[in-house]
């Protein structure tokens, strides 16, 4: 390599006419080279791994593409040394049961709403807020930037550290009853809710019978009329069939649901810097497809569900109906979780409203 750049060095000069040719080409090819030579660095650093990554969500669901993609994109960044196998459709456990392997050390990756980690730090509760997102934009954004680094940092001293957050999207009701159209439709169902208090009480303050329960168990307890209905994003709904043992749709958007990548700090603190560096950088382009891969089916997914379940929208004026009703909620956490936290919430989105 040395005896090559220093020939190429005692050329003469190009001449004028193919000047700024040779110095486009050199430039580009000299770009080039130099970013496989640093891919080829890192990866020349990986040592020989096969990690594990467990969610509940389907393969073909946006957060399965994306683990795909993450996994993917390490094997290729450390020069196919690290390598990331996938146990989706919950294989390895609840989300509960993934989360403590990931602080043991027996899990590597994981995936789960932000509200599951309620009962590590109370303070995630905050991405939790009913109808406090008015859009993909707003919730990126905050997910992306200061208040959401500061929280996932502080996991580490739990044993888990968060790699990001990825996009499960905004939740809407099926249930097997009746289309809700407005919020005193929803007073008397038994609906699954994610295990965190904030998913609770909001349904509570709708009128629900909230049923806290693993994603695993939902089909099942749908299937046998257990519970009458649930809540989740569109892509969700889909993938995980529910339109087979439900009848309706609400385009309700009560809730957005951030979906962090967590890693075991275990695992974590074994790695070289470079192999971090590979993590991390794989899980940032796996994030940003993610969210892509999950806006692009959200509409196509309305549409086909559309085939199988009788869904409606709801009015404008009957969400501010529903908002009004969980405000206390949201009035309550804010207090728990701390008032300078919510106050930065909502600085950040006053903020980002304003731009």
């Amino acid at each position: 390599m040395h005896r090559r750049i220093q020939r190429r060095a005692e050329r003469p000069p190009a001449r004028e006419g193919n000047m700024t040719r040779g110095i486009l080409g050199r430039g580009v090819f000299g770009s080039l080279t130099g970013l496989a030579l640093l891919a080829t660095a890192a990866g020349a650093q990986a040592q020989e791994r096969t990690l594990k990554f467990a969610f509940s969500l389907a393969k073909d669901h946006p957060i399965g593409i994306g683990a795909q993609k993450f996994s993917d994109l390490v094997v290729a960044k450390s020069g196919g040394k690290l390598k990331v196998n996938l146990f989706p459709n919950a294989v390895l456990g609840s989300d509960p049961q993934n989360l403590s392997a990931i602080r043991g050390g027996t899990l590597d990756f994981t995936t789960m709403a932000t509200g599951l980690l309620a009962g590590m730090n109370k303070e995630f509760m905050v991405f939790d807020f009913p109808f406090l997102f008015r859009d993909f934009k707003e919730a990126y954004a905050l997910s992306d930037g200061p208040i959401a680094r500061n929280l996932l940092g502080k996991l580490e001293d739990q044993g888990v550290v968060g790699l990001g957050i990825w996009d499960l999207g905004f939740r809407n009701i099926t249930n097997s009853k009746r289309p809700i159209s407005r919020p005193d439709d929803i007073a008397g169902l038994k609906l699954r809710v994610i295990a965190s208090p904030i998913y609770i009480e909001t349904f509570k303050a709708l009128g629900a019978n909230p049923v806290p329960m693993t994603f695993g168990e939902v089909y099942g307890a749908l299937e046998t009329r257990a519970i009458d209905g649930q809540d989740n994003p569109v892509a969700v709904i889909e993938t995980a069939k529910f339109a087979e043992v439900q009848k309706y749709l609400s385009l309700t958007r009560h809730l957005y649901t951030g979906m962090p990548l967590l890693m075991s700090k275990k695992t974590w603190d074994s790695l070289s810097a470079d192999e971090r560096k590979i993590i991390q950088s794989a899980a940032d382009e796996a994030k940003a497809e993610e969210r892509k891969t999950l806006q692009a089916q959200e509409t196509e997914a309305v549409e086909r569900l559309r085939k199988a379940m009788q869904v409606n929208e709801v009015s404008a004026a009957e969400l501010e109906r529903m908002r009004e009703k969980v405000k206390p909620v949201v009035d309550r956490f804010a207090s728990e979780i701390g008032e300078g936290l919510s106050k930065q919430v909502s600085d950040e989105l006053a903020r980002l409203r304003a731009n």
